[in-house]
């Protein structure tokens, strides 16, 4: 049975694993190599089904996740792009 996790109450238990992986290291271990049985010592609720956690230990490498994929590109109008770039700021230099 999937349970529905709001993004807050996620965030919460990704906290809580943090801190206790932080002053645990027996808790730490067990996150790295098993993260379903470390959320279980937290809540008995099923993680959600569509999601697939891992934990990474930071200290040895440093992950940055990329943001989620946009599934629609469009390029920018020349306009657009001058509204960014700059283009005429509107300003005379008078010497």
């Amino acid at each position: 049975m999937a349970t529905t996790w709001t993004d807050s109450e996620l965030q919460e238990l990704y906290n809580e694993v943090a801190r206790r992986s932080a002053v645990d290291p027996e808790f730490r271990a067990l996150a790295l190599t098993d993260p379903t049985a470390a959320i279980a010592k937290i809540t008995d609720r099923p993680l959600p089904g569509d999601k697939v956690i891992q934990f990474v230990d930071n200290s040895k490498v440093l992950h940055i996740p990329l943001p989620d994929p946009v599934s629609e590109l469009s390029e920018i109008s020349d306009f657009e792009l001058e509204q960014v770039a700059g283009g005429d700021i509107g300003v005379s230099w008078n010497r």
